[in-house]
Order: structure tokens, then C-alpha cells, then sequence
């Protein structure tokens, strides 16, 4: 393997070195290497079945690894506890997925505001919280509705919202547009990288599509068992 590895990019925020992941006899992940620093924006691109997911699951702790280490500035991940990953996930981590995965009894605005009542945070002021970033992703209007009775490009918006709402220092997007069309994709993506950067937060950037990854500071390509970035991952199957 040849350039500097993540395991040496300490200027980064979160490195991974050398990862492994089976299910079964069937590896996900084969020594795969990731760094990013704050406030970037890495897309992570390949087939499906190319191990993209797998490889954001483990960066956020929400896999067990095989082999190899995960760090996120200057803790290791896996000699956490499980409560003390758990914290990580709802304090300094954001998540959106391809579906949003919001929870369908609770209007968008109480969605918006979960994390943050999680942690403690009163009601009132974890709503009005939440209305700065409706607000910010154009979907306040939205509020008091519940995720079924709105348009996919504003489910997805107000997940977004969600995961930002903590002001996380990173932000896992998994196929954050899969389920939504082009419109309202680019739309969905402009407002994201554009409040992450605003707000100084990095993203994972899982897609397929080569119009979602323009918005990305750097593309990793994950294909045929290798990914074609040295700086990035390598050996994921």
C-alpha cells in the first residue's frame, strides 16, 4: 500500500485502519482504510453489495469489527462502552438514510426535536431548535404533520434537519437521496452540504450516483474488490 495511511493522517478527524467485516464467511470489509477531516465532505461511491454501507455502519460504531480500528478524535471506538458509543451517536454524530426513518406516531417537528430531548433537552426550547432547522431545510411549514402525510423530498428534508439539529461534528448520509428524484434530490443535497458546511460539520457520503458525489469534496470509488482512492479506503469487497 502505497501514500500515507489513515492510521498516520492525524490532522484527521475520524481515521479507520485497516477494517475487517464478515457475515459468514463472506468479507464486507477486507482491510479497508478511511480519514476524513472536519468539515469535509467524502463520497463514497460503488455497486451495490460493494460494502459502502457496511464500511458507514462500521466508521459509526453501529457495527462490531472483525479486525482493524476506527478513530474519532483520539478515541478509539471499540474500546468504548456501548452507552458511551451511544452518546457519541446522539451528541456528535448525525445520521440520514435513503428512507429519512422517522418515527411515524411523531409530528416532523418532534422528530426533529428527538435527539435533542434525548439528551436532556426541555421540550419547548428542543422544539424551537428544531424550527431553525425545519426553517433552514424549507420545511416548517411541515411541523405539526406527521411523516405520512407529507412529500418524500420533505420527509427526507426533515431528516436532514434532524441530523443536524445537534450540531454534530459529523454527519453519516447513507443513499440520502435513493428514494427521491432528481429534483428533489439535488435539492435535498444543496441544503445539506451547504448547512454542513456552514456549520463547520464533515459528511460520509454514501451513493451511487455520480450527481449526488458532486457535491463532495472527494469521491472514494469502491469497485471490483478495491477502492480508487490512496488517501481514502482500500480492500473493500
Amino acid at each position: 500500500m502505497s501514500g500515507t495511511t489513515a492510521a498516520q493522517d492525524t490532522g484527521a478527524l475520524l481515521t479507520a485502519t485497516r477494517l475487517r467485516k464478515y457475515f459468514g464467511s463472506t468479507a464486507a470489509l477486507n482491510g479497508a482504510d478511511f480519514s476524513i477531516g472536519s468539515g469535509e465532505v467524502v463520497a463514497v461511491m460503488g455497486p451495490s453489495g460493494s460494502g459502502k454501507s457496511t464500511l458507514l455502519h462500521c466508521l459509526a460504531g453501529i457495527l462490531d469489527l472483525d479486525g482493524g480500528t476506527v478513530h474519532y478524535d483520539g478515541r478509539e471506538l471499540s474500546a468504548l462502552s456501548d452507552t458511551e458509543r451511544s452518546g457519541l451517536r446522539r451528541s456528535d454524530f448525525g445520521f440520514v438514510f435513503q428512507f429519512g426513518q422517522l418515527v411515524p406516531e411523531l409530528t416532523c417537528v418532534e422528530n426533529v426535536a428527538l435527539s435533542l430531548r434525548l439528551t436532556g433537552v426541555a421540550r419547548r426550547r428542543a422544539e424551537s431548535r428544531a424550527m431553525e432547522w425545519m426553517a433552514r431545510l424549507e420545511v416548517d411549514d411541515v411541523r405539526d404533520k406527521r411523516p405520512g402525510q407529507v412529500s418524500g423530498g420533505q420527509r427526507q428534508r426533515v431528516a436532514i434537519a434532524r441530523a443536524l439539529v445537534a450540531d454534530p461534528r459529523l454527519v453519516f448520509a447513507d443513499e440520502p437521496t435513493g428514494a427521491l428524484d432528481s429534483l428533489n434530490g439535488e435539492r435535498a443535497m444543496r441544503l445539506l452540504t451547504g448547512a454542513a458546511r456552514d456549520t463547520g460539520a464533515a459528511v460520509v457520503l454514501v451513493t451511487h450516483d455520480v450527481r449526488v458525489a458532486a457535491y463532495s469534496d472527494r469521491e472514494v470509488v469502491v469497485r471490483d474488490g478495491q477502492a480508487l482512492d490512496p488517501a481514502g479506503i482500500r480492500g473493500v469487497t
